[in-house]
């Protein structure tokens, strides 16, 4: 029997314009979806290979980094985080999740199938981790990975004290993974000062572009682990030693790995050009000082946040504790229709 031509398709397409105030995707400026309207290139057209070498120098600003090792991996901010773990794990290899939230368990979740034997150092629903239940968690597994979102987007967390983390992960020779998709541009990270081996970050969170391309950097600690592997990596899409030549990090000439969006490209370019042209720091005190007016105004409406430590709040993600007796759905759904 042969299938007939879904109706749908003889209808023009219809996309709604909404503001969107959810952890992410975040609404993309003019300039970003007018950049996203060029003429597609080939993913080996020199054209195309000058946008990803430019974005590679917006994304060492971002980060504060002069990692070499910093890219894009095409998927979203989940592939950023299976890219980190795929790369730098090995069947049994040890590794401690930090966990304020969603994302630590995800992590873990995500190491597991990779083969490590995976632990956990968990804070109170609503709280960061304190440094010393992160060092005794050290002392207790002694871990060659240790992974933490700077911001968890389900709890509105903000960790503090990288750079205490960062040293603590030398002295146990251990890589600092640092999830900072929802975090990025709207708090302070010094990739290098803080001594994190792995980061990565959403596209469609705070830097307001497309989601489906991921930037993430490596230091060269972390590409010792790679390199010494006893394994091969398990994933090629993700393997950072051939993706690092697509992109042309390491000074060899560029390989083929996969076609990358252009239009993802496009969008990204132009959405970091935003942030560089405004100023990082610019960037991080205007969200903190939007953050705390809407704190305050929430408070002065009798409601309370649901992180109690103001300096542990993202400044991205406001997350508000229900009050009693209301149904959060009908306001949720309320709001997505007015």
């Amino acid at each position: 029997m042969e299938v007939e031509v879904p109706k749908v398709f003889m209808k023009p397409l219809l996309v709604p314009n909404k503001t969107l105030m959810g952890p992410g995707p975040s609404n993309a400026t003019r300039r970003v979806l007018d950049a996203m309207s060029n003429p597609l290139l080939g993913e080996c057209h020199q054209e195309n290979l000058q946008i990803m070498d430019e974005i590679k120098e917006g994304i060492k600003y971002l980060f504060q980094t002069q990692n070499p090792a910093t890219m894009c991996i095409s998927g979203s901010g989940h592939a950023g985080m299976e890219a980190a773990m795929c790369n730098l794990l090995e069947d049994g290899d040890v590794v401690l999740m930090g966990v304020t939230g969603l994302w630590g368990n995800r992590a873990g979740d995500i190491a597991q199938r990779y083969g490590a034997d995976v632990h956990y150092v968990r804070a109170r629903c609503g709280y960061a981790l304190s440094f010393e239940d992160i060092r005794e968690a050290f002392q207790t597994y002694n871990p060659k990975v240790f992974f933490i979102a700077q911001g968890d987007s389900s709890t509105g967390v903000l960790q503090s004290f990288i750079s205490d983390i960062g040293d603590l992960c030398r002295r146990f020779n251990c890589l600092l993974v640092v999830d900072i998709v929802a975090s990025l541009g709207s708090a302070e990270f010094l990739m290098d000062e803080w001594k994190v081996d792995v980061a990565y970050t959403g596209s469609q969170k705070v830097l307001c572009g497309p989601a489906g391309i991921t930037p993430i950097s490596f230091n060269q600690r972390a590409l010792n682990k790679i390199k010494a592997r006893q394994s091969k990596v398990k994933s090629y899409y993700f393997d950072i030693t051939l993706l690092g030549q697509f992109w042309g990090c390491f000074g060899t000439s560029r390989i083929y790995h996969h076609t990358v969006s252009s239009t993802l490209l496009y969008g990204l370019r132009e959405a970091i050009a935003i942030v560089c042209q405004q100023g990082l720091k610019n960037m991080i005190r205007r969200h903190i000082e939007c953050s705390y007016r809407l704190q305050k105004g929430i408070e002065n409406m009798g409601m309370e946040m649901f992180v109690p430590e103001p300096n542990h709040r993202m400044s991205s993600i406001n997350v508000i504790k229900i009050p009693n007796g209301v149904d959060w759905r009908k306001v949720s759904q309320y709001a997505m229709n007015k």
